[in-house]
């Protein structure tokens, strides 16, 4: 009976409701974890919470352009973001307490908040393609708007664990089982896959290849790994073969001191 509850479109729009309010909730609290960890006063942590809580709601709203942002028209969510960054600055966890804690509500987040934003798209009449992309902004756009305001790189551009892919799959699962006819089944399984996926990166480092991961594999690129320059007689040699030919290695610039034009050593090199 429960399940035919959440299948009808009046219990569906209620738990999306509240996992939106959750998430509010938990990401302005994350919010006011990263204030306290930069030292700021009480003004600081409900800027930061009501950006990170309300962010990207309310961009995914704006996109829709399915009317007024519901943070804006429903009276909950302005106090639910400024709980959540009062409770960040009068509750005291220890250091420990605030990793566990963080890692379970970033995970839980990015799966409520992909739930919610395919939903809206869906209820906004678009397809799959913008209901996955909608899902990952709504999951990452508050994160982004808070590291931004404190100048700090966002998450979702990489350097850490999984982040943003994960809201990605979650979406998928979402928009696949919303194509099935059972969103029920798909909020349910988006928001486990986040906790998992999220967990097993915090756990086991999973993470997508960086641009120092991938290298060109040309002789050519391994010889300027090296950290040697190359003439261009020895860069034509090069190119007629496959292999590095001696003649070619033995063009190679050496290191060492160099006078006359260009030079980058002064006399005073040692």
């Amino acid at each position: 009976m429960v399940l035919m509850n959440l299948l009808s479109a009046d219990g569906l729009a209620a738990v999306t409701n509240v996992l939106d309010l959750a998430g509010v909730f938990a990401s302005a609290l994350l919010g006011g974890a990263v204030a306290r960890s930069m030292g700021l006063d009480l003004f600081g942590f409900v800027v930061v919470g009501f950006v990170s809580g309300l962010g990207g709601g309310m961009l995914r709203d704006v996109l829709l352009q399915n009317g007024p942002p519901v943070a804006l028209t429903d009276p909950l969510y302005v106090p639910v973001a400024v709980a959540g960054a009062l409770v960040a600055f009068f509750v005291s966890f220890s250091e420990r307490g605030w990793d566990r804690l963080f890692t379970f509500l970033d995970a839980a987040v990015i799966g409520f908040w992909a739930v919610v934003g395919v939903q809206r798209t869906v209820d906004a009449g678009l397809e799959w393609p913008a209901a996955i992309i909608m899902g990952t902004i709504t999951a990452v756009g508050g994160g982004v708007g808070r590291d931004l305001l404190l100048r700090r790189v966002p998450a979702v551009f990489g350097g850490n664990a999984l982040y943003a892919s994960v809201a990605v799959a979650a979406s998928t699962v979402m928009v696949i089982a919303s194509a099935l006819g059972s969103p029920t089944i798909g909020i349910v399984a988006a928001v486990v896959l986040s906790l998992v996926l999220r967990w097993g990166a915090v756990r086991w480092g999973w993470g997508l290849p960086n641009g120092r991961d991938w290298q060109p594999q040309s002789t050519l690129a391994s010889l300027l790994r090296r950290g040697r320059g190359l003439r261009p007689d020895a860069v034509r040699l090069l190119r007629r073969g496959r292999g590095p030919r001696p003649d070619a290695v033995r063009l190679l610039r050496r290191p060492g001191r160099r006078r006359g034009p260009g030079s980058v050593h002064t006399d005073d090199d040692h």
